[in-house]
């Protein structure tokens, strides 16, 4: 039987298709990245805007009508918020809640009549999380929040906080090691959050991780910025531990982020941020700002891009405001027209480049080990062209000769020179040292 899986949002989404695969492998299924050839598709919905409403709304259309005959299961947040509505739409057959996402492959099989064969399952699981085209391993460390920010949906769809053992963590981690993945990324709604309710903090699992495995590379995924501590800090002097963080800001303005419910005034953000510059000075430091938030006057949207502008962040995700039925936000008063979010939007855009462009050339000329990925088709000469990310992130991309594969090996390279999209950095391969 084969199954194809398809997500849209966050990393926690990815990081449940990549569990749902080796689950599904070990009932003797097979992974498709073809969703024409699957007898049964899975679709991780998202709901974090309108606009991800919408496209999960598409892709559950278009998957149907690109493959009628095969068995469909939503799950995620629109599946969440919305169980009917999903349930009623043409060619679903089952919907699974967030509550029950850990089930998922359990619930197929008791409602889909699937023939799965655990005796032909493959060991180890490599070919799961491979054939979906991963080169590293999104680990789902956490889930549920026990904030609400006053834009957030998510919280409604994920639920309380719940948090995995240190035991599985380390046990899935190391599996996943065994199996040639290099890297591993902990990923949670709140991922700060982890270990409430076992009286520990973050930094507890981060230094088990690094004491208890041998990966090289282990991530992190979106951290509240009022989360780090001083234990936190001590740990990104450690090689393994990438020096990357992403910490949403959501604002520039003290104002705002209290019509928010954020927790950290931008005073507290710029020490955070540059505690973490001193703790490790290759850190770089990425965020998400949403535009356009219900009362944003012209004074709170330039104080916002002033502050913004001098943390220098090498990359941001921009939102412009959505209104989410359900969120304290979307009754709030002077809701902002249409035409000011998309020209605020337009100016921190701007913005963004122009401090992405300068994180990428402060790196020209360094070296770095790099994770690479897969390679792209050969050219006519033979050579092919493979994609990587530095420690801190950075994507870069070498010319290899005819014959070789970078995939999947850290490999040194230095860093010449910018590629001709802006968005990514030249590389030449360097000798081990």
């Amino acid at each position: 039987m084969l199954v194809n899986l398809k997500t849209l949002g966050c990393r926690l989404n990815e990081a449940e298709l990549e569990t749902w695969a080796r689950q599904f492998r070990s009932e003797g299924c097979q992974i498709t990245q073809k969703s024409v050839d699957a007898d049964v598709i899975v679709l991780n919905s998202c709901a974090v805007t309108e606009d991800a409403v919408r496209k999960s709304k598409q892709l559950i259309r278009r998957t149907h009508r690109e493959n009628p005959t095969a068995k469909l299961i939503v799950s995620g947040c629109y599946a969440s918020l919305n169980p009917a509505e999903v349930k009623s739409t043409l060619g679903v057959d089952l919907v699974v809640s967030n509550e029950d996402k850990s089930r998922l492959v359990e619930l197929a099989k008791e409602h889909l009549n699937m023939a799965t064969m655990p005796e032909l399952a493959s060991e180890p699981g490599e070919v799961a999380l491979f054939a979906m085209g991963r080169q590293r391993a999104f680990v789902k460390v956490q889930d549920g929040c026990r904030y609400r920010c006053t834009y957030c949906i998510v919280t409604l769809a994920r639920g309380e906080e719940r948090s995995r053992a240190i035991g599985q963590i380390v046990d899935e981690i190391n599996a996943l090691h065994t199996e040639g993945v290099q890297e591993a990324i902990l990923t949670g709604v709140h991922l700060g959050g982890w270990g409430a309710e076992f009286g520990l903090r973050l930094d507890s699992l981060i230094s088990a991780v690094l004491e208890q495995t041998d990966i090289p590379r282990l991530r992190l995924g979106s951290l509240e910025p009022w989360e780090l501590t001083d234990a936190f800090f001590e740990l990104l002097q450690n090689p393994r531990l990438m020096p990357h963080l992403h910490l949403p800001l959501q604002s520039g303005s003290d104002s705002v982020l209290r019509r928010m419910a954020r927790r950290c005034k931008t005073e507290e953000f710029a020490q955070l941020v540059g505690n973490a510059r001193q703790a490790n000075p290759d850190i770089n430091i990425t965020t998400d700002i949403i535009v356009g938030f219900p009362g944003e006057t012209e004074a709170e949207w330039v104080e916002s891009l002033k502050f913004i502008n001098q943390m220098e962040f090498g990359h941001m995700h921009i939102f412009g405001y959505s209104s989410r039925e359900g969120t304290k936000a979307a009754n709030l008063p002077d809701q902002i027209p249409g035409l000011i979010i998309k020209d605020r939007a337009q100016q921190l855009l701007r913005l963004a480049n122009s401090q992405k462009q300068a994180t990428l050339q402060r790196n020209i000329g360094r070296e770095f080990m790099v994770l690479w990925e897969a390679g792209s088709e050969p050219k006519v000469d033979g050579t092919r062209e493979f994609p990587g990310y530095t420690p801190n992130y950075l994507k870069v991309v070498a010319m290899v000769g005819m014959g070789e594969d970078l995939c999947r090996h850290i490999a040194p390279a230095r860093l010449i020179g910018m590629a001709e999209n802006g968005g990514s950095l030249i590389a030449e391969l360097m000798p081990m040292k």
